[in-house]
């Protein structure tokens, strides 16, 4: 028969600690070795007893959970130990100092039983779980973040927007010089500068690129 998981429960809450050590020792395959009730006694624990899983929540006294984290996954890395969020908090901001402080999950105390309990026997396998609401906040923090992180869009000015907006009615450059009551040339010019601020080479494609970028 394989090893059992060994974890340390790390929740400040008596009464919850309790429920979740019931949880684990009822459950074949999964050892509970220790308990802490504050950030710094799961490092302390994390270090002394090399568990294979930290099961820790994030509101603590003493240590954060997302600081008792990075400092097991800093001194005790090497030794294989991995650290499961299990917390009732579910913001951006708690979810990203936990991933990013080392945890490899992150399961709200809410979740079925079963789901809790796949997801320590998973993190131990070397996965990563996150429960359903947590992977699509971070699916849209992403996004968000990548979205800003973009070039912004040029601005054209008011003429030039003008002029593409023919364009893209299909004018030709002496009409829409007629019905701008500009000269050819002048509409030649805004053109330039439209395809330079687009970075395109055709009227196509400019028309194109500033439907892409919410301009026309």
């Amino acid at each position: 028969m394989s090893e059992p998981i060994r974890v340390v429960v790390a929740d400040d809450h008596p009464i919850v600690r309790a429920g979740i050590v019931g949880l684990l020792d009822s459950e074949p395959g999964i050892e509970v070795v220790g308990e802490a009730v504050d950030g710094g006694e799961a490092v302390a624990l994390a270090t002394e007893l090399q568990p294979d899983l930290v099961l820790m929540d994030l509101r603590m006294p003493v240590l954060d959970g997302a600081a008792a984290t990075e400092r097991i996954v800093a001194s005790v890395g090497g030794t294989g130990t991995r650290v499961l969020v299990l917390t009732t908090y579910e913001t951006d901001d708690h979810i990203l100092a936990a991933i990013e402080a080392g945890a490899s999950g992150y399961l709200l105390k809410a979740a079925p039983q079963e789901e809790i309990l796949a997801g320590i026997r998973s993190v131990a396998a070397g996965e990563t779980v996150l429960a359903p609401s947590i992977a699509a906040k971070l699916v849209a923090r992403v996004r968000t973040g990548a979205t800003a992180a973009a070039d912004p869009a040029p601005t054209l000015s008011p003429r030039e927007l003008d002029v593409l907006r023919l364009v893209a009615d299909g004018r030709s450059n002496p009409e829409i010089g007629r019905m701008l009551h500009i000269g050819e040339a002048t509409v030649k010019t805004h053109l330039i500068h439209v395809f330079e601020k687009l970075e395109v080479s055709d009227r196509t494609r400019a028309v194109t690129r500033a439907m892409e970028l919410g301009l026309l």
